[in-house]
C-alpha cells in the first residue's frame, strides 16, 4: 500500500499507508513544524483549546499547586486581569504556601477542610521555610470565602510521590525537616494514578458544589523533581511522578465535565523546545515561559472589548525544538 503523504506549509512527511488510521489522526510534528509561528496553538494545544475564551478583566482568577502556577499568577496580574493570588496579605494557606501544594493530595485537604469540615493531624502542612501552617478557624473561614469569590481556577499539579503521616494516611505537603523525622510517624511512597484520579474528581465535586458554574483548568507542571526519595536516578522517577498525575488528568478529561479544561504546559516545555530548562536543568527559561503564557492567554482570556486576549503573536520560536 503507498505511503500518506502529509503536507504542511510546503513541507511533506510520509508516513506508512498500510495501517487503519481510524477517524482522527494526527501524526508527530517535525523540528521544522515545531519553529513555525503558532506552532504551540496547532501541534500541542490542538484537541484542548476551549469553545471559547472565558476569563475576562474582572473574573477572579485562583491559581494554586505547583510552583509553575506562579506563573499563571504573575502573567495575568501584568496583563490586568483579577488574580487572586497575588494578594500576598491574605492568610489563606493556597495563597501563602501555594508552593507546597504540589500534590493532588495536599490539594484536595485545602477543599476539604474549607468545605467538609475535614479534621487533620497537627504538623502535616510546612511550608518551604519549615513553617508550620495554621490550622485555626479563621484561616480556615477565610480560605471558604477566597473559594466562594472565584470564578476560575487554575490547578497545576506537581508530583506524584509524597511522605505521609502512618497513623492516618494523610499527605503531607512537602519533604519532613530533618528535625522532625519520626519513622514511627513519616513514610513514603508513591501515589497510584487511581488515587490522583480520584483526588482529582473529588477537588472538582467540591468546587461544583461551593461555586456552581466556576471553571476550572488543569496543568501539569513541566518542572521535573529537584530529588527523588526512591533508589533509582532522579531523571527517571521524576518520569514516572509526571506520567502517573498526566494519566489521572487524561482519566478526569474524558468524563467530558463542560466546566474542566486542560492546558498543555507541560508538553509545551518538554515537547516544543530542544533546551527549554535554565542551567539547573529544572526550571523553563524566561522566554519559553512567556511564550506559553502567551498561548493560555490568546485561548482562555477575553480583553476589555470583548476580543480574545492578545497573547503575543505566537513567533518568538527562539530555542524551539
Amino acid at each position: 500500500m503507498p505511503a500518506i503523504d502529509v503536507e504542511r506549509d510546503g513541507r511533506v512527511a510520509q508516513f506508512h499507508g498500510s495501517w487503519y488510521r481510524g477517524e482522527h489522526t494526527n501524526f508527530i510534528p517535525s523540528k521544522a513544524d515545531l519553529k513555525e509561528p503558532l506552532a504551540l496553538d496547532r501541534y500541542v494545544l490542538a484537541g484542548w483549546e476551549p469553545p471559547a475564551p472565558f476569563i475576562r478583566r474582572q473574573s477572579c482568577v485562583l491559581a494554586f499547586g505547583s510552583c509553575f502556577a506562579a506563573n499563571v499568577t504573575k502573567h495575568l496580574a501584568r496583563r490586568g486581569y483579577s488574580v487572586l493570588g497575588n494578594d500576598l496579605t491574605l492568610q489563606t494557606h493556597i495563597i501563602r504556601f501555594a508552593e507546597g501544594m504540589v500534590s493532588t493530595h495536599s490539594m484536595l485537604q485545602q477543599f476539604q477542610w474549607a468545605f467538609e469540615g475535614r479534621q487533620f493531624p497537627p504538623n502535616i502542612w510546612i511550608s518551604k521555610d519549615k513553617e508550620i501552617a495554621d490550622l485555626t478557624p479563621a484561616v480556615r473561614d477565610q480560605t471558604r470565602r477566597l473559594i466562594e469569590a472565584t470564578d476560575v481556577f487554575v490547578l497545576t499539579l506537581g508530583l506524584s510521590e509524597i511522605w505521609y503521616d502512618k497513623p492516618s494516611g494523610e499527605a503531607f505537603w512537602r519533604a519532613i525537616p530533618k528535625a522532625f523525622y519520626d519513622p514511627e510517624r513519616h513514610g513514603f511512597r508513591v501515589s497510584t494514578v487511581e488515587e490522583n484520579s480520584r483526588n482529582i474528581r473529588d477537588i472538582l465535586d467540591i468546587i461544583a458544589r461551593a461555586r456552581p458554574g466556576a471553571k476550572v483548568v488543569l496543568t501539569l507542571s513541566p518542572v521535573p523533581l529537584m530529588a527523588t526519595f526512591r533508589p533509582i536516578s532522579c531523571i527517571t522517577a521524576s518520569s514516572v511522578s509526571k506520567a502517573i498525575l498526566r494519566v489521572g488528568i487524561d482519566q478526569v478529561m474524558s468524563e467530558a465535565r463542560p466546566n474542566v479544561h486542560y492546558f498543555p504546559s507541560y508538553e509545551m516545555v518538554l515537547s516544543a523546545y530542544d533546551a527549554p530548562f535554565q542551567e539547573d536543568n529544572r526550571h523553563p527559561r524566561d522566554e519559553i515561559v512567556s511564550e506559553v503564557m502567551d498561548v493560555f492567554e490568546r485561548f482562555y482570556c477575553l480583553s476589555d472589548d470583548g476580543l480574545r486576549g492578545e497573547g503575543g503573536d505566537g513567533k518568538a520560536r527562539s530555542g524551539a525544538a
